[in-house]
Formats: C-alpha cells, sequence, structure tokens
C-alpha cells in the first residue's frame, strides 16, 4: 500500500490537528457547542482500513467550505496545519445532522487513525493527542471507561497487523497517550487481555515500560491492583504477569522510586497467600526455578517480577545469592516461606543496603497487620533486617529487644522462632553484650521448647553471644551443663548438631581457664559430654558427626589430651587401634570417671542406629580393658555383660560379632576382681602396669566409613 501500512492519501502529512477537528466534530453531534474551527473543503476520505471514512464522513458537515474560506480547511491533502491556521474564527451556522452512527469497531477504527496522526505528530505531540483523545470520548456521551476499554480493545485487534517499525511505534504510543489522562482504565483495560498470557497485550505493557511519562503511574495502579485482589485470584495473576514484562525492561525499575519497597513487600507477602493455599499449584514440586520460555504458575510469575525488581536495581547478587542458597525454591514452599524471607533480606543486607531504610520503614505498620501473611512476612523481614546495624540504629535497641521479647509469649511457634532469630541477630552486634540479663533468660528457656526450629535457634543465638568480647563463659558453662547433654543426643539431627557446635564454641571461649585448671563448671560439663560426642562421631547425621568432630577437638587442644590425630583417624576410618588409645588416654587422666563412662555408653546400647549401637560396643569393651579392676563396681560389671549378652543377638552381624568380644573383657575384668588378696607390693605393682587381659580385637566395621575423599567428589582410595 502506497505511502506506508497505514495507507496515507494522496495529499501531505496529518496530525494532532486533525484529531481537535474530530473531537470538535462528535461534540457537534451531541448538541454540544463546537469551539472555533477553520471552514474548508470537504476532507477526502483516506484510504486506510474497515471503517475509516466514518471520520472523515463525522468531519464533513463541521468543516463545509464557505465563500472565501477555502484554503484554511485542515484537510487530508494540506501541506503545512499550524495551530495559527486552526485558530481563525469560523462563521455560527447550524450543524448538520444525518451523521454516521457509531457501530461496533468504531473505537478501533479510531485508535487506527489516531496512531496515523502520531506517526507523522511525533513524540512531541503526545500530550496534545492524550488530550485530544479524551475530548473525543468523551463527548461520544457512554461512560469514559468504556470508551477507554474500547480503544484498548481497538488496539488490541490492530497492533498484530501493523508492520515492525514506525507505524507500529506509533500505534504503541496511542496507548501512551490514552495513559497519560487515563492511567486507571488503561491499566484495567489491558488486564482483562492478559489472561490467559497474549503476546499483542505483553507488548503494549512494555511499550508503557518504556515511556518515561507514564510507567510509573501504570506502576502504582498494578500495584494497587496487586494488594486489592490478594491470593490466587485472576486479578492479581494479571497484575503480576504485566508487573513482571514492565519491570523487565531496562530503566523502568527506576520508575518505582518512592514505592520500590511498597512493592517489593507486595510481592513477596503475595508470595506467602500463595503457598498457603490447601491446593495451590504453585508447590516447589511443580514450579521450576529454570524453566524455559515465560512463566505460567502465579507463583512463578511473582517470582520472574521479584526477579526483574531486584536485577533492575542493581540487585543482582541478591538474586545469585538467593539461587545459590535455594531461597526462591523456599519463597513459594507452603513450610519454608518465611526462611525464604530471611534468605532474601540477608543477601539485601550484603548487596543491597540502599533500600534497607526504607524497607525496614515499610515494615513497621505491618507487624500489627490482622493478616497472617502480611505480619509474618514483615516480621521475616525485620528479623532479617537486624543484621545491618545502621538499619537496626532506626529504633531504639530497647524498643527492639522489648518487641522480640514481646514475640516470645505469642501461642505461635512460628513466631516465637523469628523473636529468638532477631535475638540472634541483636548478639552478633557489639555492644548488645550489655543486654545479657535479659537476653540469656529467653534463650535458655527456649532450649526447652518442642519445636526444633525454635531449640536450633536459641542455641545459634547463644553461640553468636559467647563469640562477642566479654562473653559470660562461666556463667553459660553452668547454666548450660544441666541443659546441653541431653540436646547432644535429640532426636533431632539438627538439634544434635548445634548443641556440640555450642560446646565446641564454648570450649574455644574458655580454653585458657582449662588450661590452667580453672573452669570448674565447664570442665565437668567437657567430662559430661565426652561419651556423646566419641558415640556421635557414628551418628547416621552428617552434620551430627562432624560438628562432634570439630568439637573433640577443641576439647583435645584446651585439655591437651594429644589425641586429635587419633580422633580424627576414628571419626573417618572408625578404627578399633585409635579408638583403644583415645580410651586408655582418658582412664588414665580421668580414673574417677570411668563408671561414669561407662554407665554413659551403656544406654547406646538399645540406640535403634545400628552404627551407635556398634560403636558403644567396641567402647565399652576398649574402656573395660584399661579400667583397674578396682575402679568399676562388681553391679556395674553384672549389667554391662546381661546388656552385652543380649545384643549377641542382634540381628546386626557386626552388632552381635562386636558384643561377644566386648562381653568377654567384661567377664575377664570380673574374674580379676574375685582373685585372692596378695601381697601389698603385688597389688601397687599390678595397679600401675598395663593390664594382663588379652586385647580385644574387633573386625573392620562393615558401615561406610565417613572418608575426607567422598567429600571433594573423588573415588575413594583403594
Amino acid at each position: 500500500m502506497a505511502g506506508g501500512v497505514w495507507g496515507r492519501g494522496r495529499g501531505g502529512p496529518v496530525g494532532s490537528l486533525t484529531l481537535t477537528a474530530l473531537a470538535e466534530g462528535i461534540r457537534a453531534n451531541q448538541g454540544q457547542p463546537v469551539g472555533p474551527s477553520s471552514p474548508g473543503p470537504q476532507a477526502e476520505p483516506l484510504e486506510r482500513g474497515p471503517g475509516a471514512e466514518i471520520y472523515t464522513q463525522t468531519l464533513t458537515p463541521a468543516f463545509e467550505a464557505q465563500p472565501g474560506n477555502e484554503g484554511v480547511a485542515p484537510t487530508v491533502g494540506s501541506e503545512n496545519c499550524s495551530p495559527q491556521d486552526a485558530q481563525e474564527p469560523a462563521p455560527e451556522r447550524p450543524f448538520q445532522a444525518s451523521l454516521y452512527p457509531w457501530e461496533e469497531g468504531a473505537l478501533a477504527d479510531l485508535a487506527l487513525y489516531t496512531a496515523a496522526c502520531l506517526e507523522e505528530a511525533g513524540y512531541a505531540g503526545t500530550q496534545a493527542t492524550a488530550l485530544t483523545l479524551s475530548s473525543a470520548l468523551e463527548a461520544q456521551g457512554q461512560r469514559l471507561e468504556d470508551q477507554v476499554h474500547g480503544l484498548v480493545r481497538g488496539l488490541l485487534a490492530q497492533v498484530p497487523s501493523l508492520a515492525e517499525g514506525r507505524p507500529r511505534r506509533a500505534a504503541l504510543r496511542v496507548l501512551s497517550a490514552l495513559a497519560l489522562e487515563h492511567a486507571q482504565d488503561v491499566v484495567c483495560a489491558l488486564l482483562h487481555s492478559s489472561l490467559p498470557p497474549d503476546r499483542v497485550a505483553a507488548e503494549l505493557w512494555r511499550s508503557l515500560s518504556r515511556n518515561q511519562r507514564v510507567n510509573g503511574q501504570v506502576l502504582v495502579q498494578l500495584l494497587w491492583t496487586l494488594k486489592g485482589a490478594g491470593g490466587p485470584e485472576p486479578g492479581a495473576l494479571a497484575a503480576t504477569r504485566a508487573l513482571g514484562e514492565m519491570l523487565a525492561v531496562s530503566g523502568c525499575v527506576g520508575a518505582t522510586r518512592g514505592f520500590y519497597p511498597h512493592l517489593l513487600l507486595a510481592l513477596v507477602t503475595q508470595l506467602h497467600e500463595l503457598a498457603q493455599g490447601a491446593h495451590s499449584p504453585d508447590s516447589p514440586k511443580v514450579w521450576e526455578p529454570c524453566h524455559r520460555g515465560p512463566p505460567h504458575s502465579h507463583a512463578s510469575c511473582t517470582v520472574e517480577a521479584l526477579k526483574a525488581l531486584l536485577t533492575g536495581d542493581g540487585g543482582r547478587m541478591v538474586v545469585t545469592c538467593m539461587e545459590q542458597a535455594g531461597g526462591w525454591r523456599r519463597l513459594v514452599g507452603a513450610h519454608t516461606h518465611l526462611e525464604g524471607v530471611l534468605l532474601l533480606a540477608s543477601a539485601m543486607v550484603a548487596h543491597a543496603d540502599h533500600h534497607l531504610r526504607g524497607l525496614f520503614a515499610d515494615l513497621l505498620p505491618r507487624l500489627r497487620s490482622a493478616s497472617d501473611p502480611q505480619r509474618l512476612t514483615a516480621m521475616a523481614f525485620f528479623t532479617g533486617l537486624l543484621q545491618s546495624r545502621p538499619t537496626a540504629r532506626l529504633l531504639r535497641e530497647e524498643v527492639i529487644l522489648e518487641r522480640l521479647r514481646t514475640w516470645q509469649g505469642d501461642p505461635e511457634p512460628t513466631v516465637r522462632w523469628l523473636g529468638l532469630l532477631g535475638l540472634g541477630h541483636l548478639a552478633m552486634d557489639h555492644g548488645k553484650i550489655r543486654h545479657v540479663n535479659t537476653l540469656l533468660p529467653v534463650l535458655l528457656r527456649a532450649l526447652g521448647e518442642g519445636d526444633a526450629r525454635l531449640v536450633g535457634a536459641a542455641l545459634g543465638a547463644l553461640r553468636r553471644l559467647l563469640l562477642q568480647p566479654g562473653a559470660p563463659v562461666r556463667l553459660l558453662s553452668s547454666e548450660l551443663r544441666p541443659r546441653l547433654p541431653p540436646l547432644l543426643d535429640d532426636a533431632r539431627d539438627s538439634v544434635r548438631a548445634s548443641a556440640a557446635g555450642l560446646l565446641g564454641t564454648l570450649v574455644r571461649r574458655g580454653q585458657s581457664g582449662l588450661r590452667l585448671g580453672l573452669r570448674g563448671p565447664l570442665r565437668k560439663l567437657v567430662l559430661q559430654s565426652l561419651v556423646p560426642l566419641l558415640l556421635r562421631l557414628h551418628d547416621s547425621s552428617r552434620d551430627a558427626a562432624e560438628s562432634s568432630e570439630w568439637t573433640l577437638a577443641r576439647c583435645d587442644q584446651a585439655l591437651r589430651w594429644g589425641l586429635l590425630e587419633e580422633m580424627v583417624t576414628v571419626a573417618h576410618y572408625d578404627s578399633p587401634e585409635a579408638l583403644s588409645r583415645v580410651c586408655h588416654r582418658l582412664v588414665q587422666r580421668y580414673p574417677s570417671h570411668v563408671k561414669h563412662f561407662l554407665s554413659q555408653t551403656q544406654g547406646y546400647l538399645r540406640s535403634p542406629q545400628d552404627t551407635l549401637r556398634r560403636a558403644a560396643t567396641v567402647l565399652i569393651g576398649f574402656l573395660v580393658y584399661h579400667a583397674r579392676p578396682s575402679g568399676v563396681s562388681q553391679d556395674l560389671l553384672d549389667s554391662l555383660f546381661q546388656d552385652l549378652g543380649q545384643l549377641q543377638g542382634d540381628p546386626e552381624s557386626a552388632v552381635s560379632a562386636a558384643a561377644h568380644v566386648s562381653a568377654q573383657q567384661v567377664a575377664l575384668l570380673a574374674r580379676a576382681q574375685v582373685q585372692p588378696r596378695r601381697s601389698s607390693l603385688f597389688r601397687f605393682i599390678r595397679q600401675h602396669s598395663y593390664p594382663t587381659r588379652p586385647h580385644p580385637l574387633y573386625d573392620d566395621s562393615p558401615f561406610l566409613r565417613r572418608s575426607l575423599a567422598g567429600r571433594w567428589s573423588c573415588p575413594e582410595p583403594r
């Protein structure tokens, strides 16, 4: 078609003046007063798409030729259209009716006609075109919202048929011009066309995003739509898709200045609402973070919009940290959403701290929200942002501490868990050690909670407290002595690992006093925990086993046992020879504790873990072998012999074989106790020499050894 896809007529260009004339003609059609116009000859019909003649016929009666005024009409064929020409006065005359009625599809042609004008008018005419479009739509006499919806539908219908380049860009500028005056109606109209996903609608959203005059208004409207339609409603999904399309355009995120924290919180809160759905299709089992193509589920759309918001603002490292830590998958999980929020807050503290103050300020009123998703999400963000010292100083320390203590009285375990995490972050800050009298009772009380998250958070907070200068090591040793050893045998893997790690940190901080023979409470705590730590080297939980190994290394260094090599060998290769040397050193150093060691080990003979039953059986055999006959009571030996006898029928062959060898050692020690008395010199020599009983021999353990080779994905040596 000559003259481009719009099919320009035989005359020169058309511009915004043509739209002004169109608006005045429509007003005249409604019987409204017409402003000053330029008389001239009848406009020629334009060679455009279907229905284009409607508008030239509408203009005809309003601009019939008058004597002496033929040269001033803004016709299609005019070479020069200027505002001065349009403002010339026109004689008053009655308007001729019998105009072409507005039919279905007329608004689509209006969009087409407006785009043709904008193709020539350029970007500078967008504001004038917006006012003209509003004037034309208001004069039509129907609800303005319906008119805007009709015009947007017209654009959606016409844009696919346009060629790339100026014609298509001009058509997209029509939408921007309309959004300048009617952003809410344009957003509402486009949202209706965004479900199911539509390529043309996505293109229109991106065109709005590129226009710096309107993208901020449109984003605000989408934000309010998102907040008004909570949960998995279609309106929220459509708004989320639109946000994802707009925020993905380079430079658009800058338009969120002033409401960036509000938008971020709205998206994260929406993920919480979606995760709470009983039959939500957006569970982590369905959603894949590395999918190809556009996202389809509501949760994936929200995550993509959140990524675009962070990336567009220079937070690419935040997105990367979340991917590496599995944060996105946690955010969409029903039971892990708050963990994802905590990871997001930590990543922002590390890599996007320029928004933390605004985010922190937006969080405070949400902490008392009646909506659980909004309140819990705000609490998780509040807790995570306490890691930022400048952000935490926005409130007085006493205010924050009192708020976190109040959370401990909440009946919801999740709230108490977040409060404990917040206390742990406060403990990381230098200077907060003066609040130890407030922090310590809360943390110690939480060690008795039934929820593993609460116990783990309390153990972590206590560990951070110990890392601060001037930490109360003696006080903590006394308080933890009755509380910590039971946690080393807790049924929950994470609790066992954290408890062992806390003990190791406590020993490291009290190392100097232990070497000098001081730290009585800490020394007692170490000896009370020694057997559980040795046996937990064979724990089925890798974290618990590694944590026990680290703590034993700290104990060896602080108490100067000289057993580091042996303990590492036992941990990774389950060596009976290394364990024998460990038992020999412990019996020599702490002869009065041998009975306690044996009694503790006896309790593990009934463990459900095969590895622990075998380890306990072997440990009893070596402790009995290196013990003096007078160091163990006959009653304890009888009890050990009975339990080992029962283990000889254990279904696990490695356990039954080890029980047989250890039972023999118990019997030999019992026999040595009933031998007739001899001279005092003989008894002295016997008590200070190695036992004459045969050394126990155990088969190699059939269980998987925790070799370091597998940790680096290397094959184990053969």
